[in-house]
Order: structure tokens, then sequence, then C-alpha cells
């Protein structure tokens, strides 16, 4: 039997399997990893605990938004959301080769038992996007194989830099990417000079026909650089080390020739001198890892490719340019290999590469499945996380253990009577981080399974925006109920279709409720200001300002085919609350656009049945030391406002002037122990199922219509 091996971390059989068009859904078992894991992420906090004073120092901007925060949303808030994210588990690993198990729907160009590598995390079963993968020739080992990924990053800097044949090139810094970067040069038919304080690399280098420059024995980089490029300055210098001195940029500067080229590859110190970059017209540029399409969600996640006629190296055709390269033995990597560990010994592998022993390449090894191998072993994983602790008629099942859902959501139902039994994620890290911190029972990365649990009463649903509709009409036809995080659906077919749902299970005689997340309606400021609203007569004035803050127009919340875009996702939380303290239906409504092109600026008009209106100011615009949020409401003489769920003040209200929080509340809390309690009594719907369809259709069709008045139920 061949051993497979990865480069720094673990060896994997690669699976492709649907979960989008040109998407690998993965099938992770946790076994051993799950151990490796949680050692891995104790190293890391405590090295953040001793670090944390130099990071904020290196990251003024995160530092002053934490400010920001505290200033507008107050400590606790800002120091919980801090904690949550430094609490979210990092999942290993970007440097695998392995074995297709199984393709995703769409996928062409491989085929269950294809030898490939690829930028997967470490783990035994893998979900890798198409784009992210290439196919191993027969003459390159997986060991060799391994290595791709790395070579693919050495291989951009060196496309960014442009080297012609004979060219002197400079390579700072000569650690894995650095030892790859200097053959690759080489096979380019350029001069080589290698700069390093390890002995040992140098000597590597020039076993592979680089010159060398030892830094540690107080060799001179400059008056070297000037021997090497036969006094006229070299090429092109490409730093590859990892520092925060500002030397290797300094030097790169000296050692170039007139309007020489520098890429950065690594991390270094950027205070550059104006005189060295001016007087040289020097180029500087820094490489963005594998190549283009690199954070580029359309080519990494959805399978779309550049057209090879106006991008011919992407990053799947440099991973695939290493491969030959290995093929063809212009790379030699078995010298870079310091260590071998199998997955068993990983926690030492890992130790081992934060220690100050010296290495280079760390190969851990997964053994591959005996042949003979149960299928039942390639299924959706359920590892069991905690006992049962609770007995309750609320059995609740999650979808998606995401920021939020982590963060704020299951945290919440944790402190409700309910019983967690099973949380579900795409790749089985986070939902398992959850399931531990919250004593969750079972960690899962089958779906289906939640709907067929005859214990679960009801589902969480906390996924992408785009399948939220599609789970609350499974889980209705399940005979559960729903808690869905907003929206609802994204479309009014979408809507229709959760009505139907609904309908048939009604008529199937179940009392089942459908809920969405709205839980500003259930904050306790809100809670006051329905109780001194309904002491009112007469229409009411609402004003609702939002301070939403930018989201990059290629998050996926801002695609309206996932996310639906912010009109959609977010705004619907504001139509709810105005509906909820009106207490009349929506007869009509108009929207505004600060700028065609985006639609996460605007005004939004509605008009309710007894006369009420309501604006709704959903600005991206705005400075983020601005509040997030602020209701003004004006009725009869008397006026209220809320600023960020934390300040309640009353003007001309007789008995009422402030409600205060020592902290915010925007009614997360109640709203999940609501939904709970109803299902424990069996009770009505927490929010009117017509009320969750009137602010869904609602909400789309402000999105989605084009005329800027249009009734959106009959008057």
């Amino acid at each position: 039997m061949s051993k497979n091996w990865t480069v720094a971390a673990v060896q994997m059989d690669v699976k492709l399997a649907e979960k989008q068009a040109n998407l690998a859904e993965v099938i992770t078992r946790r076994t051993t990893f799950d151990r490796v894991l949680a050692a891995f992420n104790d190293q890391v906090r405590r090295l953040r605990r001793d670090l944390w004073i130099d990071k904020a120092r290196q990251q003024p901007d995160k530092v002053r938004m934490v400010l920001e925060k505290i200033a507008t949303d107050g400590l606790m808030p800002t120091v919980e959301a801090v904690m949550r994210k430094l609490d979210q588990p990092l999942a290993m690993g970007y440097c695998n080769a392995g074995v297709v198990v199984a393709v995703g729907k769409g996928v062409t160009g491989f085929a269950v038992g294809d030898r490939v590598a690829s930028n997967g995390k470490h783990a035994e079963y893998v979900s890798v996007p198409v784009n992210l993968c290439a196919k191993v020739p027969d003459t390159v080992s997986d060991e060799a194989a391994a290595f791709t990924v790395l070579g693919a990053i050495a291989l951009q800097g060196i496309r960014l830099v442009k080297p012609t044949l004979g060219e002197c090139v400079v390579v700072t810094g000569l650690g894995l990417i650095g030892l790859m970067t200097v053959q690759l040069l080489r096979a380019q038919g350029c001069r080589v000079l290698g700069l390093d304080f390890d002995p040992t690399k140098l000597a590597m280098a020039r076993e592979f026909g680089a010159e060398t420059v030892d830094l540690s024995a107080g060799e001179d980089p400059i008056l070297a650089s000037e021997r090497f490029s036969r006094g006229r300055g070299v090429d092109a210098v490409i730093i590859t080390a990892a520092t925060k001195s500002n030397e290797p940029m300094s030097q790169a500067a000296r050692m170039c020739r007139k309007r020489g080229r520098i890429v950065l590859v690594g991390v270094t110190g950027l205070e550059l001198s104006r005189a060295d970059f001016f007087e040289k017209e020097l180029t500087f540029q820094v490489s963005c890892s594998y190549g283009p399409g690199r954070y580029d969600p359309d080519y990494e996640e959805k399978g779309q490719d550049y057209p090879v006629g106006y991008v011919r190296w992407t990053e799947q055709r440099n991973f695939e340019a290493v491969l030959d390269m290995l093929s063809s033995g212009h790379i030699n990597v078995s010298p870079l290999i310091s260590h071998r560990f199998s997955i068993d010994e990983a926690v030492t592998a890992y130790e081992l590469i934060g220690s100050p022993e010296p290495t280079l390449g760390v190969l851990l090894h997964y053994p591959r499945p005996a042949s003979n191998a149960d299928d039942s072993d390639l299924s959706p994983s359920n590892l069991r996380v905690a006992p049962q602790s609770k007995s309750s008629k609320a059995v609740l099942g999650f979808l998606g253990a995401g920021n939020y859902a982590g963060g704020v959501l299951i945290p919440a139902f944790a402190q409700t009577p309910a019983r967690l039994k099973t949380v579900t994620s795409a790749a089985g890290l986070s939902g398992t981080h959850v399931a531990k911190k919250f004593g969750i029972e079972i960690s899962s990365t089958d779906n289906s399974a939640l709907l067929a649990d005859p214990e679960i009463s009801a589902l969480v649903v906390s996924t992408r925006h785009d399948s939220h509709a599609r789970w609350v009409c499974a889980a209705l036809a399940a005979g559960k109920s729903v808690f869905v995080e907003k929206p609802l659906a994204l479309t009014l077919d979408e809507v229709a279709e959760v009505e139907r749902a609904y309908i048939a299970a009604s008529d199937r005689g179940t009392n089942l409720q459908v809920m969405v997340g709205f839980n500003r309606r259930f904050a306790p400021q809100v809670q006051r200001i329905a109780e001194l609203l309904r002491g009112t007569k007469g229409p009411k004035a609402f004003v609702m300002t939002v301070n939403a803050g930018a989201i990059p127009q290629n998050h996926w919340t801002q695609d309206p085919a996932i996310g639906g875009g912010r009109i959609i996702g977010e705004a619907c939380h504001f139509i709810d609350l105005l509906r909820f303290l009106s207490g009349a239906e929506i007869t009509s409504w108009q929207r505004q656009f600060l700028d065609a092109s985006t639609e996460d600026t605007a005004t939004i008009h509605l008009k309710f049945r007894d006369g009420s209106i309501g604006t709704i100011n959903y600005f991206a615009n705005g400075p983020k030391s601005f509040p997030k949020e602020r209701l003004e409401i004006f009725v009869g003489g008397r006026a209220l406002q809320l600023d960020n769920f934390r300040k309640l003040t009353g003007f001309g209200w007789p008995g009422f002037k402030r409600m205060n929080l020592w902290r915010q509340d925007k009614g997360q809390r109640a709203c999940t122990e609501a939904f709970v309690r109803s299902l424990e009594t069996g009770g009505p719907p927490v929010i009117p199922f017509t009320e969750v369809l009137e602010v869904a259709r609602v909400t789309v069709q402000i999105a989605t219509e084009r005329n800027q008045d249009q009734p959106s139920l009959p008057a």
C-alpha cells in the first residue's frame, strides 16, 4: 500500500460531493482529527493570551473599531463580541494530496479514484471547490504532490516579477517557499542569489544552483549583489522571508538596478525609503497567494473559471504548472522534507513546528482506508459530544453553526429549558466547537438526519439565506416547527411555497409554528414602547434610522441569489419592528435608493391600515462611531426615542421619562425563550403566521419591485 502525505500538516483523501453546482460537499470523519484540533486550539489560545497586547499594537485599526463599538453599544456587548471572534476555531492547513472519493453535481474533469492536489483543510475527508484541485501526474509521488500549493505561491511571485532568461534575481528568505522559488527561477534560466541566516538552507540553495549570502556570518548582501550582478544591480528581488524588520525591503531597494522589480511574497516591515524607489523608479508589488482567482468567491466557491485567453494563469493552472515541474524534475522537494509523522503523532508535529528546532517540510500521514472498508465509512458522521442533560417537549436541532448561530443564537437557546440535541455544519468543525461549548448532544454533517429524527420537535435554521425557505418547507413536511433566522424567503414564489407547506401541515392536524428570528420586537424597551402605545389613540409616525455600515459588494449577503441583498437580508428586521408597534397591516410602501448601482443605502416609507406611517432610513454610508440603530415615535403630542437598544426616553409622556439599560439588549434571549415556551405549552404562535408572511412579502416587494408606490395588501 502506497503512502500519502501532506506538507506542514495532514494527508487527506479528497472528497468532492454535491454542495452547489461546481462545488464539492464535504463529508468529514472526525476521530483523531478532533483530538488534534483541540490540542492545536489550546496552543492558539495560550499564544493569544501572551500576545494580545502586542497584537493590539500591530493592529491599531482593530483597536479603534473596538473603542467605537464600546462607545455605541457599551462595554459588555463589545467584550462579548471580541471574545466570540477570538473563540472561533481555526481549520488547519491548505496543502494536501489525496484521492477523489466522490464528485459533485456539475463538476467535470475529475473522477472517483483520481489523485489530486488541493488547498483543502487538514482532515481525512474534505470538501474542495473544483477550481482549487489539480490532477497529479502518475510520475509525481503523493509526498511531492503535497507541495503543490506552496509551489503555486512561489510561482505566483515569480509571475509578477516576469523574469527573462539570464536575469539576476535575489531571493530573500530560503524557507520552503524560498527554496522552491530558487528552483523555479533556475528552471527559467535565471541566475539566482539566495539570502538567509541558516547555513543548512543556504547549502540547499547552492545544491539547487543558486549563489548565496550567509547573513549570520555578517556577509554584506549589498556588496554581494553588486558583484553578482556584474556591477549593474540585480534585475529583481523576491522576498519570501517572514519578519517584522524593514531591512529586507531596504536591502531589496538598494540591490536593484534602475527600474528593478521587487515582489513581496512573505511578510516584512513596509517602511519604504522614497529616495531609493524614486531615484531608481523601482516597482513594488505584493503577491496574492496562489494567483488570480484567490479570494474571488465566484472563482473559488462557485467554480466560475476565468477565460484562458484573458487570464492565462489562474490558481488552478498554477497548480497544474507546479505539478508539471515536479513531474519533469525541475522541482525537487525531497530535500525539503525535514520530518515525517503519522496522524497519531500530529500533536507532536505541531509542537515541533512551533518550537525553536529547525524544520522545513513536516509531513503527516493519513493511512488509506482498507480496500474492504464498509461504505458507511463515507457517510456523513455523527459525533456524540455531550450526554442528554435536559428533558423537555422542546427538542431542538440546529441547521448551521456559523458566526451568528454560534455567537448569539445557540447561546440564547442554551439558556432556555429546551433540549439541544443535534447541530449540523458543513465540515463539522464549527458544529463540534459549539456543541462542546453549549452542551449540544450530537455534532453532525448530515442535515437530513435532523428531519428524520423523531425526537426533534423543532429545527433552528441559520444557514445561508437562499436555503431558508427550502428548509422551512422540509421541516413542516416532516412535522416539525421551525425557528428560521431572517429572512424567511428571497422571492415571492418562495413565500408562496412556505405558505402552501404551512397550510398542508395544518390540514394534517398538526399544530406547528413558523417563527422568524425578529428579535427586536422582543427587546425589553420595545415591549415597554408597545405598552405605552396601547394607551394612545390615533395614527403614529415612526422614524427608524439604521447606520448599517458598508459590506463589500462581493460578500455573499450582497448576492441576490444567495443572500438576497441587504433589504431582504437585514432591513426586514425593521419592517417587522414597525409592523409590530403599529399593530396594523402594511397597505402600501415606497422606497428610494441613494445609488442605483447598490441597494444598501435606502429610504423606505410604509403606510399602515390604521393611518400610521413609518420611515426606515437604512444607510450603509455612515461612520462606525455613530450609533447603529435609533427609533423615534410621534403620536398624540408625545414622542419616544430609543437609542441603540440602551436608552429609551419619553417626551411629553405622563408617568414615563426614561428606561435605560446597563447593557444593550436587542431581544435575542427573550425571542428564543418565547419560542421554546410556546413549543412546551402548545400555545399559539409567538408571531402570527399571517404577520410572518406579510413582512416577508412586503420586504421582497420593496427590494425587487420597480414601481415606487405599490399596494402590498388589498385595502
